[in-house]
């Protein structure tokens, strides 16, 4: 199936859903779909932040070159202490201590600093893999409502995931990817674990046109 860079601009939540495909290689492909640079990817999407980091240096992250973070010569520490401590208090990330390192906080909250970061900017496009694996249920939960928030406020987000639950809840459209390629492709609405099962395993088969329901 050939998808279009316009097909996720023009969309509002889509999900990639994995089968017989690993999370990684899935996101490479996503980037690659989208154009997005393809340095040593999945080193990069493997973290999304340095342990070692204070959670203010991890907030910028990727940015740290840009307005206001950087100054002429030294980066402008102040700037990011306060733009790390507004996107811990908007994105509840606990603690509110923008000093610690970032290994230091638990996986819900590494989850929320990350997307935080991320939809500050408020993109036009947002690419996200796996954004709640390994959670709590609350941070779960938070973090669908800020992917949805983005989504009404007009960015494109497509979601890379394994969970069927995830899917069907948060997709406005689902493609299904097996062995390296899209195989199946159904609405956020429509979609049922059947029919996602069997498009994960490469033995659906889409119902013939003008066929009638049985």
């Amino acid at each position: 199936m050939d998808v279009q860079v316009s097909d996720f601009i023009t969309i509002g939540l889509l999900v990639l859903l994995e089968g017989l495909l690993s999370a990684d290689n899935a996101l490479v492909l996503a980037m690659m779909i989208l154009g997005l640079p393809r340095g040593d990817q999945k080193k990069a999407l493997r973290y999304g932040l340095v342990g070692a980091f204070e959670a203010n240096e991890t907030s910028v992250l990727g940015y740290h070159k840009e307005a206001p973070f950087s100054g002429k010569v030294l980066m402008d520490h102040g700037a990011i202490e306060n733009h790390c401590a507004t996107l811990m208090e908007r994105f509840d990330v606990r603690p509110r201590s923008p000093a610690l390192h970032s290994a230091n906080f638990s996986g819900g909250n590494q989850q929320k600093l990350v997307l935080a970061r991320e939809i500050a900017p408020a993109p036009r496009i947002l690419l996200v893999g796996q954004p709640t694996r390994g959670v709590d249920i609350g941070a779960i939960e938070f973090i669908h409502r800020q992917l949805v928030a983005i989504r009404d406020s007009g960015c494109a987000v497509l979601v890379i995931s394994v969970e069927l639950d995830e899917v069907m809840s948060l997709a406005d459209r689902i493609l299904v990817m097996c062995g390296g390629r899209i195989v199946g492709e159904v609405s956020g609405p429509e979609a049922d674990e059947r029919t996602l099962g069997r498009m994960m395993a490469n033995i659906w088969t889409a119902p013939s046109e003008g066929a009638g329901a049985s």
